[in-house]
């Protein structure tokens, strides 16, 4: 079976998870971090190299003050608990987006944890945070352009995305029925195979995660080529 070398997920439902049952969004939040943590497990037992996670987008901000803090907090706290876990695995984690917006507290920790974990040969995952498509393609044009070029080729602006050493997602996965990229990876989805499922992601499932690898090993990738 074909293994993707990088999968990213649209984590969403957290939210319409816990109105179904009768909890308040941030547990909805909680129990999607338990699952988030458990894919990136999924994903290293199948070999697959690299996982990305939407965790927060740059439209994320107009939520309610408290559920964004919230959301902040949680980071701070459950990342922060896995720690070990992270260094005994071989587990490298890295963050992507405008990380320089972040309060001063994340902005540290994100420092930290990427600097503890720079070891990790195993698997990279990568949480995007406070991250856009849109914004990231945005911010490498300025940095080609504070080089002084005037003729911007596809090589440059790869060059200059968040990570570029990360290899472009070959599965993106969005759970919650909704089945859009909601600017999520823009420049680096153009091949990505897409899987949609209606399930909340606090529900999302090993065996649903499975289901989605089978079937991406089952598409044939032509890149713009023919067989």
């Amino acid at each position: 079976m074909a293994i993707p070398v990088h999968v990213a997920f649209i984590m969403d439902g957290n939210g319409r998870w816990a109105k179904k049952k009768g909890l308040e969004r941030i547990e909805g939040h909680r129990k999607g971090a338990e699952v988030a943590d458990a894919a990136s497990h999924w994903c290293a037992d199948l070999g697959i190299r690299y996982v990305t996670l939407y965790a927060f987008s740059t439209e994320n901000w107009r939520r309610p003050k408290e559920e964004v803090e919230f959301l902040f907090e949680l980071m701070l706290l459950y990342i922060g608990s896995k720690i070990s876990n992270m260094l005994e695995e071989g587990v490298r984690m890295r963050f992507m987006g405008r990380l320089n917006e972040l309060p001063p507290k994340l902005g540290d920790f994100v420092f930290q944890i990427e600097n503890k974990t720079s070891m990790g040969k195993k698997l990279d995952v990568i949480v995007a945070l406070n991250y856009g498509g849109r914004a990231e393609i945005v911010d490498a044009v300025n940095e080609i352009l504070k080089i002084g070029k005037e003729q911007i080729s596809e090589e440059d602006i790869a060059m200059n995305l968040y990570l570029p050493d990360v290899p472009e997602p070959d599965l993106i996965i969005r759970t919650s029925g909704e089945e859009r990229l909601s600017n999520f990876l823009t420049w680096q989805s153009v091949y990505s195979e897409l899987f949609f499922t209606g399930t909340l992601w606090p529900d999302f499932t090993k065996e649903e995660f499975h289901r989605a690898v089978d079937d991406y090993s089952k598409r044939k990738r032509r890149f713009g080529a023919l067989d």
